[in-house]
């Protein structure tokens, strides 16, 4: 067996400089010529037909990363972090950061012949900012409020502006969340780009969606006219993309094995040593928010801050995650991860698990008194919270969660668990209506922070208030210096780590596995696969 694991830290000094500016369903894959052939690639996209075909409104990692296909950007991040043409071909940014022009390609079109040109990006940015698009992540990368809309300058040239400085545009607008779709489907079939298909989801990519049968695959066919990958780039050498959802793990990792797929993501830790011989395995360590837990400080126990800090204490994290992730993942000690810019590598070992200190906490909060099981008690109630999670949930974070409640339960403190379909989740999020819950969120540039702890943040999950806290973010959002917008992360990591609104775990790494017939690929820097210059033996 060759398993070649190759595991990516994209460099900080590139990314702080440009932050500056089912089984049997799966076909085997078939013989090629020169730029035919096709290629396979598995992933869990469980949750695609939920109404998240479209990157615009959802904040799911897999929605950006297979509609990449077909939504091309303005500009392209390449792995050095600066910014190269894409559909735009050049670009100036005033001298405040508040409005960015790009001169457009004018050879462009989209896959039902429409052109694109300045009124097409007008057009999609104003309906992902629209709050009847109902767009959350997307809006925020746009500015959210900040954004005071895009000017048609001429045909073939684009202003966008802000109400104060933006300094994330540029990366922004290298993504697939700020792609763009055929200014008739925004007119027409808007309403159906969530459920997404042929017809619906049209672009301008290398690919255009020809086949969807919801939990099942997604068929992706070359755009023969396709002439404007990035600068520095090829269009794909293959003809077709055929996207399998296979939310099993082991499913994916049999099927790129066995050679019915060329490729398959999201491979947890542990199957890694079970991929079978001429796999290469691409490990790309995750930008942005590590896997952590959100503690509700306006609900129940957690609004009190001693509480949370005997929390986090409490938890032997180090030895959970390198048990559970078989060393793949490194444990987080900052609400931004090592590749992100701006991560505070001070805070690196500042907050081991310390049980003793933990009790003492617990102890000054009045929580002196336990009952027959253990379990601390306070006025007549119990140290309890209640977890709530979104399902489906891989077997490794059930095994962490485990650990946690175990963990906790050795100070006294008790956390019930509560695994939920996603309407019943939303049902809680939405009205803020549990103790904690969890996730991670990828993101280049550290701005993402503003929406999980700005007081009017769409993910603030742990319902922060601190007028200090939305200064400083807002002060990050426009500072164009990296050093200076490094400073102010750094204060609010630093902040977290006193004030414990978020407890971060384990930093992911987006895990790749690659069979002998893909030559060329490379991946973006959140370790989604790029497919420019890919060929297929």
């Amino acid at each position: 067996m060759r398993i070649s694991l190759r595991r990516r830290l994209l460099p900080f000094f590139a990314v702080s400089a440009a932050a500056a500016l089912a089984l049997s369903a799966c076909a085997a894959p078939g013989s090629t010529e020169e730029g035919g052939g096709e290629v396979v690639w598995g992933v869990d996209g469980s949750l695609l037909a939920s109404g998240h075909m479209d990157p615009q409104t959802s904040q799911l990692d897999i929605s950006a990363a297979v509609q990449r296909a077909v939504l091309d950007s303005l500009v392209f991040q390449k792995p050095d972090g600066s910014f190269a043409p894409w559909l735009a071909t050049e670009w100036t940014v005033s001298d405040d950061s508040t409005e960015y022009t790009f001169t457009l390609r004018d050879d462009v079109t989209f896959h039902d012949g429409e052109p694109f040109d300045a009124a097409a990006v007008k057009a999609n940015f104003d309906r992902i900012i629209d709050p009847e698009t109902e767009s959350a992540q997307a809006a925020s990368m746009l500015g959210g409020e900040f954004y005071a809309g895009t000017d048609v300058v001429d045909e073939h040239t684009v202003t966008v502006r802000f109400s104060r400085p933006y300094a994330p545009f540029l990366q922004a607008a290298s993504t697939a969340q700020l792609g763009f779709y055929s200014p008739k489907v925004l007119a027409d079939s808007a309403g159906e780009l969530k459920v997404g298909g042929p017809g619906i989801t049209v672009g301008t990519g290398p690919f255009e969606l020809t086949e969807y049968t919801p939990e099942q695959e997604i068929v992706y066919t070359a755009n023969a006219d396709y002439e404007w990958a990035p600068e520095g780039t090829e269009k794909p050498g293959f003809e077709t993309l055929r996207v399998e959802i296979l939310p099993e793990p082991s499913v994916r990792a049999g099927v790129v094995s066995s050679g019915e797929a060329d490729l398959v993501g999201q491979i947890p830790p542990n199957l890694v040593s079970t991929l079978g011989d001429d796999v290469t395995v691409e490990a790309v360590e995750e930008p942005g928010l590590p896997y952590s837990l959100y503690l509700n400080e306006k609900h129940g126990v957690f609004a009190d801050e001693k509480v949370r800090q005997a929390f986090s204490r409490a938890i032997d994290i180090d030895a959970s995650v390198e048990e559970i992730f078989f060393g793949e993942y490194p444990r987080a000690w900052s609400i931004l991860g090592p590749t992100t810019p701006g991560y505070d590598a001070s805070l690196e070992g500042s907050w081991p698990m310390d049980r003793e200190l933990a009790n003492a906490l617990l102890d000054e909060a009045g929580w002196t008194q336990r009952g027959a099981d253990g379990i601390r008690i306070k006025d007549g109630q119990r140290l309890s919270a209640r977890w709530i999670a979104w399902t489906p949930i891989p077997d490794d974070r059930a095994a962490l969660a485990n650990a946690i409640q175990s963990d906790l339960k050795e100070v006294g403190f008790e956390i019930t668990r509560e695994e939920l379909e996603p309407g019943a989740y939303n049902e809680q999020y939405g009205p803020k209506t549990f103790d904690l819950t969890d996730w991670s969120f990828s993101g280049v540039d550290a701005d993402l922070l503003r929406n999980h702890l700005h007081s009017e943040g769409f993910q603030n999950a742990s319902q922060v208030t601190d007028p200090a806290v939305d200064e400083l973010l807002e002060k990050g959002v426009a500072t164009i210096d990296a050093d200076a917008r490094a400073d102010v992360y750094a204060e609010l990591q630093e902040w977290n780590a006193e004030h414990v609104a978020i407890v971060p775990l384990y930093v992911p790494s987006a895990i790749t596995a690659v069979g002998e017939r893909i030559s060329g690929l490379q991946f973006d820097f959140y370790g989604r696969p790029l497919f420019f210059g890919v060929t297929v033996e």
